[in-house]
């Protein structure tokens, strides 16, 4: 397959019929200057070494020439190099809560950071732990979906992590039931691999079922383990404009932790129950249990980056620069025998 790293600079090449447009131009100029001196004809006899055709031969050269050279900056590229990687990690699937209730800035409310963005955070961080780990990404409210598949891209995972907010799932709630169904189709086939199940919620407006389903993804082999955000003391929800969400009676609803649910829930994925506070504490302590998790070397065939095809480009564009050098406007009078060139 043959591709450009930079396609953009082949707009560059419009600028060769500009200066063909301006050659000729040039050109036509010449030829009624050379009429007021006398006939061309004449004038060809009068000037023998002179050769119209090698200075044509000269600048096309020249033209090709500046198209490899935009052809150069563009960077071609051609096919791929498949290679076996060697790779020995566990995979993880990180399932974060995006309902309303995560605006809630119980967190820290000094710095008004909510319970979405510290939930960011401690993801984000973890990512940057992993290795040879692979890595997926799902997000849940009133249901689920998948944001991303099983992956060794973590440049990819923290960028749909960045756009998670309560947009990202349409219906409202805490279904972590689905979540726990949806994550669990994300894993490989594959046996003796360390799978590991991030919860990341406050379990507010749970729906039922969710305590049958990490007890399903446990006889899968994959351990639950759930980061509850948020305070038992609550606050209310931001809704944007410095309002908060309020209920039927126009009263400003409170949204608190809870915890119980996030216990068991963790407890039927034998994994461990992590309370998330304004400290580091939660994600530490979840590394160093995923650091615990059994790693499997497999054998993997990717693709690599493309072979860059520069030399041969390069090459092309010092022989046409050798030849137009070389090529001189007048006859060269060793080889006035050889009709190459008029």
């Amino acid at each position: 397959m043959f591709r450009f790293a930079h396609p953009l600079y082949l707009y560059l090449l419009l600028l060769i019929p500009v200066f063909v447009a301006i050659y000729f131009v040039i050109q036509i100029r010449m030829k009624r200057q050379l009429k007021k001196f006398g006939d061309p004809a004449l004038l060809a006899h009068l000037m023998p070494d002179v050769s119209n055709v090698r200075r044509h031969v000269k600048f096309a050269l020249l033209m090709v020439a500046l198209g490899l050279v935009i052809v150069l900056l563009a960077r071609p590229q051609y096919g791929t190099r498949n290679e076996e990687v060697k790779r020995s990690g566990i995979e993880v699937v990180i399932a974060v809560d995006v309902s309303n209730s995560m605006l809630c800035e119980d967190i820290n409310p000094s710095l008004h950071q909510n319970r979405l963005t510290k939930s960011k955070m401690i993801v984000s961080k973890l990512i940057e732990q992993f290795d040879q780990d692979k890595v997926g990404l799902v997000a849940f409210a009133g249901s689920a979906i998948t944001l991303l598949p099983m992956t060794a891209d973590y440049i990819s995972a923290k960028m749909f992590l960045d756009q998670l907010d309560p947009s990202t799932v349409a219906m409202q709630g805490t279904n972590m039931a689905e979540a726990i169904a949806r994550a669990t189709a994300g894993y490989s086939k594959k046996t003796k691999v360390g799978r590991a199940l991030i919860l990341i919620t406050d379990a507010e407006d749970h729906e039922e079922g969710a305590i049958e389903a990490a007890k399903e993804a446990n006889k899968a082999g994959i351990q639950i383990f759930v980061l509850s955000v948020g305070t038992s003391t609550g606050g209310p929800i931001p809704m944007g404009g410095g309002s908060f969400k309020k209920d039927a009676a126009g009263n400003i609803v409170t949204t608190k932790l809870n915890e119980q649910v996030g216990k068991d829930v963790a407890k039927a994925g034998n994994g461990l129950y992590i309370h998330v506070d304004n400290s580091d504490d939660a994600q530490n302590i979840l590394q160093k249990e995923i650091e615990k998790m059994q790693k499997q070397d497999s054998i993997e065939s990717m693709y690599s980056e493309y072979d860059e095809q520069f030399v041969a480009v390069a090459i092309l564009l010092l022989l046409i620069l050798v030849a137009e050098i070389c090529l001189m406007e007048k006859q060269n009078p060793f080889f006035r025998k050889i009709k190459l060139f008029k």
